[in-house]
């Protein structure tokens, strides 16, 4: 980037925006931080992000988003879990969050371009169109949870880390420009349950447990449970049934509230549907064989996609594939490129 533009940066109060920003300042542009606070109560990853501003001497911009994030994502997240779905919070923060509203306020804000953290790049072919692609650094690529970019957007976004190869190379950068973060853990849970205790967030907000049975294919009752709220597909330990061989979540149905068990061989799946899709490229491209991943830690796996009206899709994997899980994503791959996604739907 030769041109000086005004930028706005994503700022966490972790080590990766926190850099981001920094990269962007010493590149000579002109760069604002943003952090969003997302709920009520005390942030220190906003006291941290404010405190990075004023090291790097940029201004800092505290978004109050509680109502928008209360709507679009912790709504969201547990009307999925009582629907019997899995929900994808990151994916869906991707898209109406931080490249929806926030963006939006970038530009409110006179920034006509917004950095991320996140571990993607986006590459310019020699037709001059911005292609989103994997991170150099693959143990950290995050390009699955960006698949809702549209094609005009990648013109106006910046992923300064995704030529990174190694994190420790960011903590270095940090530790260079005397980034107060540069140590910082970085975040493993979903952000607003930061104890990982999904089952008692979603019931505090409301989702009461609704007994059931844990049924095999046949109908046969193999157990009770208290809620599908507690299982997503593929899940295998604590079910508490006693049987012949290990039975893993193959289904559920939150009309009658039971779960369907089984062995592994029948989570396999040759094919499914997906809803929401969303193609950077045109989809024409996908008459060729593709590479899917059902869920962020997928290995991609060759597949035909057949695009149908509404915005929906039917996926056939060329070999059977175990786990493809209603409420989570599946993102497409051409190499290192990634084609588009949409929400699995069964």
């Amino acid at each position: 980037m030769s041109e000086k533009m005004k930028i706005a940066v994503a700022m966490s109060g972790g080590v990766d925006s926190s850099v981001t920003a920094a990269l962007l300042k010493a590149e000579g542009h002109e760069v604002i931080g943003i952090t969003m606070r997302l709920w009520d109560g005390p942030s220190t990853a906003i006291d941290d992000a404010a405190r990075v501003a004023d090291h790097l001497g940029i201004p800092h911009h505290v978004a109050s988003f509680e109502s928008c994030f209360e709507e679009h994502i912790m709504r969201y997240f547990t009307e999925e879990y009582r629907s019997g779905r899995t929900p994808n919070p990151c994916a869906r923060c991707n898209q109406l969050i931080k490249f929806g509203a926030l963006m939006d306020l970038a530009g409110r804000l006179g920034a006509g371009y917004l950095a991320t953290g996140h571990y993607a790049r986006i590459v310019r072919g020699d037709d001059g169109i911005p292609h989103l692609m994997k991170a150099a650094n693959i143990s950290k690529d995050q390009s699955y949870f960006l698949f809702s970019l549209k094609q005009e957007l990648l013109e106006k976004i910046f992923f300064p880390l995704g030529e990174v190869k190694d994190k420790s190379e960011v903590r270095r950068i940090a530790a260079d420009m005397g980034i107060a973060v540069a140590e910082k853990h970085d975040s493993q849970d979903i952000c607003f349950i930061p104890d990982g205790e999904y089952v008692a967030f979603l019931e505090r907000r409301g989702l009461s447990p609704m007994p059931g049975d844990f049924l095999l294919a046949d109908g046969r009752v193999v157990g009770h449970h208290q809620g599908i709220h507690c299982y997503t597909i593929g899940q295998r330990r604590g079910m508490g049934i006693a049987w012949s061989e290990p039975l893993h979540v193959i289904s559920m149905d939150a009309e009658s509230g039971n779960v369907i068990v089984g062995p592994e061989p029948q989570l396999y799946r040759d094919s499914f549907f997906i809803s929401d899709c969303n193609w950077i490229h045109s989809p024409e491209q996908l008459d060729e064989v593709v590479r899917c991943k059902i869920r962020y830690r997928h290995k991609p796996v060759p597949c035909h996609v057949a695009t149908l009206p509404g915005e929906r899709a039917e996926v056939r994997f060329h070999a059977p594939e175990k786990g493809v899980t209603p409420g989570q994503v599946a993102v497409f791959y051409r190499g290192d490129e990634v084609l588009g996604g949409g929400w699995i739907d069964r």
